[in-house]
């Protein structure tokens, strides 16, 4: 016997079957139905995100985030893992752009992450994600500058959905109605998995600094090839800026990867009656090719470019708990030389402690939850 199926409702009622059973409702509810199964065939994976299209290139082999000047000391504690709940203490001497000292704390659920910086000169940044489902997760930054300096105030909101073979992002840079109109940086991304290896996807940019100035849009393109060994993405800029990465596994343990960005303009020049005439095409290009080694208790990263810079970064752990970073850079065109040393300590309560020793024991590790970063 035919089994009845349950009625459609809106606002608590049923709706009317000649808006769910009619020609053009079954035809639209089959062709879902049919790409959605043809979809599902081509066994596409989640690309990513458009921010980390480049991500084993800038992130895991480049010693750009890592870098840094002088002398540095980081200590921090543990007192839980579920949820993690960790206090850390940072000092710095001669280094630029960092503060003498900061103080941090974390804490971290599956659903919820939570980071909070205050340094010596009164600066207060921020940061909460919450995860609302598997695929959606919010982020939200703020930076309160000491009152001598608000205007180095920021905060900043983004929300991510990663769906199973594509992934959509809005993020929004100090969003204000406060002038009567909408001013800020608002950026939209989607990415798309069009093939097992090939991802297309666009990034675009709204921002209005002031009312009394008109918005200001622009449009990318990016494009990321991934197989098990290499990976190749583009990204074309608005105002023809185009940089292009490479990233490829040489052995188990060695990774290298190289990076080109290109800046293409129009130049101006006055003609001898004074007015404008078109001028050439200004190019101009830097190349950089780097290369990261892990070995047993250490990590190795290299990096050399066109502009004459060369850096490298030796991450030594010496004991379960500490950790040694040297970092030099040579700039051949300045005739400059910069170096860094610093050393990261990291200690635990005793029930942590007797966790991860009896984790050790078993072979296993302990148990974490996986925070929404």
């Amino acid at each position: 016997m035919p089994t009845a199926t349950a009625p459609i409702l809106m606002g608590g009622k049923p709706v009317p079957s000649f808006l769910t059973e009619n020609p053009i409702t079954s035809l639209l509810s089959s062709l879902s139905h049919s790409f959605y199964e043809r979809r599902a065939t081509l066994g596409l994976g989640n690309p990513g995100t458009v921010e980390n299209v480049s991500r084993e290139v800038q992130k895991d082999v480049f010693l750009n985030n890592y870098a840094f000047t002088g002398m540095r000391a980081d200590f921090s504690k543990s007192f839980s893992m579920d949820p993690i709940f960790q206090t850390s203490h940072a000092f710095a001497m001669g280094a630029q752009g960092i503060p003498p000292y900061t103080f941090a704390a974390i804490f971290g659920t599956n659903k919820a992450f939570l980071q909070a910086n205050l340094d010596n000169e009164g600066q207060l940044a921020g940061r909460f994600n919450y995860r609302w489902l598997p695929e959606l997760t919010s982020k939200f930054n703020i930076q309160l500058a000491p009152p001598s300096q608000p205007s180095q105030s920021v905060f900043t909101m983004d929300t991510d959905y990663s769906g199973s073979d594509f992934s959509a992002g809005i993020k929004a840079f100090n969003p204000s109605l406060l002038e009567g109109t909408l001013t800020g940086i608002f950026i939209g991304s989607y990415l798309q998995s069009i093939t097992p290896n090939l991802a297309l996807g666009v990034e675009s940019v709204w921002q209005r600094s002031a009312a009394s100035l008109g918005p200001e849009t622009a449009l990318s393109y990016v494009a990321r090839y991934a197989t098990k060994d290499w990976i190749a993405s583009a990204q074309l800029q608005a105002g023809g800026a185009l940089q292009a990465t490479y990233w490829r596994r040489i052995a188990e343990r060695v990774e290298a990867g190289v990076d080109c960005q290109l800046t293409l303009a129009g130049g101006m020049a006055r003609d001898g009656g004074g007015g404008m005439m078109g001028g050439s095409m200004k190019k101009e290009g830097v190349t950089t090719l780097g290369a990261k080694y892990d070995f047993r208790m250490s990590t190795f990263r290299a990096q050399v470019d066109t502009q004459g810079k060369l850096a490298c970064m030796l991450e030594k752990r010496v004991a379960p708990a500490v950790t040694l970073t040297f970092v030099g850079d040579v700039d051949h065109f300045k005739n400059q030389a910069k170096l860094g040393f610093s050393v990261s300590i990291e200690s635990a309560t005793e029930a942590i402690q007797a966790i991860q020793e009896k984790a050790a024991l078993s072979g296993t590790g302990p148990t974490t939850p996986s925070v929404p970063f």
